[in-house]
Formats: C-alpha cells, structure tokens, sequence
C-alpha cells in the first residue's frame, strides 16, 4: 500500500524563526527593517521548534514525508542554508527530501502542514492544508494526534 504524502513547511514550522532573528545583533536588524529574512544567513542561526523534530520523524513513520519551503528571493544564500538546517537536524530521515518552491499548489500530495496558508500558494494545495499555531492545531501534539489516527 502506498503512503500517504505530507509536505511539511520550515518557517514557524520545523523552525524557529524568531531564534534566528533574535541572534542577529540590533545593527543588522534595523538595516533590513521589514526585510529580516533577507539577512544573509539568518536561516542558519535558526534553532528547532519544540517538538518539531521528534514530530517529523513520527510522521515519517506513516507517511512519505517531504520539507516544502520557500526560500526568499533576495537572499541567495538561505537555500543552502536551509538545506544544511535540514542536514543538521533531521538527517538521513530527510535525504533529499527538501523541495523549495514559491508555488506550493504544485505539489501533489495529502497533507501540507503550514503556519501561512495564505502565503505561497499553500492555500491552494490540493490536498489538506493543516494551519500550525492555528484552531484546532495550535502546537505539534494536536498535529501528530490528528495525522497519526487518519
């Protein structure tokens, strides 16, 4: 039987975002005021959300699990950056599975947990969009509840 597909966002997802805004020191951050994820390596400063590594690694258990992002434009640094996030932390349970994209609908697949669905295309994914830091899914727990007993 095959599995069921899951595409999983990094920003405010897997990452911490803020951990990396609050390693930046306050000089760097007022000359990209409204632009923060355009620092240049900002997206390697960026620890793990609580539980969001353990999470992964449940979910890829039961599902075909894939990293979704998106990488900003103006910083062309923060795709390698995230790719080695990715190595750090998740490993060989995510060889090769990082996908950066600006179109997430183009992703065919069951599942994209996001916390901005309205971002990026996610809100027209063609499967279920499950809105992390959202009703009825505010933290990793009620994520792994809902998909580990679907």
């Amino acid at each position: 039987m095959d599995k069921k597909i899951v595409y999983v966002d990094m920003d405010n997802v897997l990452v911490d975002f803020q951990s990396g805004v609050d390693a930046l020191k306050d000089v760097i951050t007022a000359d990209f005021d409204g632009k923060i994820d355009e620092v240049p390596g900002i997206f390697a400063q960026m620890k793990p959300l609580p539980g969001a590594i353990e999470a992964y690694r449940a979910l890829c258990e039961k599902y075909d699990c894939y990293i979704l992002s998106t990488s900003p434009w103006n910083n062309p640094i923060a795709a390698n950056d995230k790719i080695a996030w990715v190595k750090k932390y998740l490993g060989d349970v995510a060889y090769k599975r990082v996908i950066l994209s600006h179109q997430k609908n183009l992703n065919r697949g069951d599942y994209l947990i996001d916390d901005r669905p309205e971002k990026n295309g996610a809100g027209m994914f063609e499967g279920e969009v499950i809105a992390l830091g959202r009703e009825p899914f505010l933290d990793w727990d009620a994520v792994l509840k809902y998909l580990l007993n679907n």
